[in-house]
């Protein structure tokens, strides 16, 4: 065997399809009995209700620059992209909505929409180019100005950029949205490229959904694989290097924390001390609903997006996610909901419909924070909960029992502040002290996301080892 690649997530499965394409003999070790890592779908709450267990929105997947070069759409893989990416629902019964274009999203901003129109504008005249260069490990950029141009916003604190570039209440909390998918205080240098990315995406490719579920990328993903030659075994739990199959090189979709505990003495103490001190960040408290209808929004346009920031205003929402990185519970948490059914008929039986959300909590909480995310639905949906049929709550503690990777909760794979972004784990990135060992998952460079990027990166370095001999 040339590799065994530990992890069947996005990032395991893109790394097993780089050296397949080479030519190389593949195996994936995955430990639950489904493939998917992140990327998977269960009947969380009734028969015919089909939930998204983890990710659920993919603009980063329908956008990756490795996705997007294989034949997904001959393996399965179908991309659902509803009419507006996202709805930011304010007190006043109006929503700002993310459109397809900077122009038509500018339009609902009142007086900020020609200055949101000018910080975006630029970031669309090669989206695909910026984005090759944002998903990558430091490197000498293809497009040096343009990712100068995005970087030179990009450092800035959201609350910063907001407050300079925005007048108004509606593009403020826009932004604020945005950039609390950062999971970090709005205060922080570097959250505001969450933002710029996001609504790039948002304009460049949308924020559609797999139909059927986030299964469906992994399950294309492995299709793929297979008629390559790749194999899958699932319930297949690794607990020591030792125990793996002989290879040539070794590929983790594993965070820090448990490459220590497989590789053990392996490693060095120097590498192994490093790796300890990797830091994760604030986990996410989520609940899936089937619902009997649709959620009755108040600004009937939230049915026009795949995508609900449930959070008020700029000031709001920064509270939230500063009472979060504190370490205590925020009484009205920034939400994040998806809709998939409004879209996806396959989702939920004839009228019903699956609705995924979540919000921010300390790391590994036991807040439990149901009863603060559905006040925030019904805040701007009142008559939400009569339409409630049941309901999937997993807290942190359930998110790291149904995938190892979600240290605490911790859906990014570590924090992704400056400090963390672009050495992570360590200087080494995807490489260890040992030549055949290699790390592949969230925790390396370009962070969390479906895009498979961290994959594809560790792959190369593996190539280059198989290469040499």
């Amino acid at each position: 065997m040339d590799a065994v690649v530990i992890g069947s997530g996005p990032n395991g499965l893109a790394a097993a399809i780089v050296l397949a394409e080479a030519g190389c003999r593949v195996i994936v070790l995955e430990g639950a009995r489904t493939i998917g890592g992140g990327a998977r779908s269960a009947e969380l709450t009734l028969p015919g209700f089909i939930h998204d267990v983890c990710s659920a929105v993919h603009p980063l997947a329908v956008a990756s620059p490795y996705f997007r070069r294989l034949p997904l759409r001959h393996h399965g893989l179908e991309w659902i992209t509803p009419p507006a990416a996202v709805a930011h629902p304010l007190d006043d019964g109006s929503a700002v909505m993310i459109e397809g274009t900077p122009e038509a999203t500018g339009a609902n901003l009142g007086e900020d929409g020609g200055a949101y129109c000018a910080l975006l504008r630029p970031l669309l005249e090669n989206w695909e180019g910026l984005l090759g260069d944002i998903l990558a490990p430091l490197h000498v950029p293809s497009h040096p100005w343009l990712l100068a141009r995005f970087g030179w916003q990009g450092l800035r604190s959201a609350e910063s950029l907001a407050r300079s570039r925005f007048r108004g209440e509606r593009a403020r909390a826009l932004f604020a949205g945005l950039a609390a998918h950062s999971m970090l205080p709005l205060n922080r240098r570097g959250t505001a490229a969450t933002a710029l990315v996001l609504a790039a995406a948002a304009h460049g490719e949308g924020w559609p959904f797999p139909r059927g579920g986030a299964q469906k990328i992994s399950d294309s993903l492995a299709h793929y694989l297979r008629s390559l030659g790749g194999e899958i075994v699932t319930e297949s739990q690794v607990e020591s290097l030792d125990s793996l199959p002989p290879a040539r090189v070794i590929l983790c979709d594993l965070t820090p924390r448990q490459l220590v505990n497989l590789a053990g003495d392996k490693l060095s103490k120097g590498f192994r001390r490093s790796l300890t001190k990797f830091r994760y960040g604030p986990g996410a408290f989520k609940v899936d609903w089937a619902l009997a209808g649709p959620i009755p929004w108040i600004a009937p346009e939230c049915s026009r997006a795949g995508t609900v920031h449930l959070g008020g205003t700029m000031e709001e929402i920064m509270a939230s996610e500063r009472e979060v990185w504190a370490g205590r519970q925020a009484e009205r948490p920034f939400v994040l909901l998806a809709q998939p059914s409004l879209f996806d008929r396959t989702r939920a039986p004839a009228g019903r419909h699956t609705v995924w959300a979540y919000c921010h909590v300390p790391h590994n909480s036991e807040f439990d924070m149901l009863a603060a995310i559905e006040a925030q639905v019904e805040r701007f949906a009142p008559g939400f909960r009569r339409r409630i049929l049941t309901r999937f709550v997993t807290p942190p503690a359930a998110m790291e029992s149904y995938n190892p990777n979600l240290i605490g909760g911790d859906i990014n794979g570590g924090v992704m502040d400056l400090r963390q972004l672009f050495a992570r784990p360590t200087r080494r990135l995807y490489s260890t002290p040992l030549r055949d060992l290699f790390m592949c998952s969230a925790s390396t460079p370009p962070g969390g996301g479906v895009h498979g990027m961290c994959g594809y990166f560790a792959a190369q370095r593996a190539l280059k080892v198989l290469q040499r001999g």
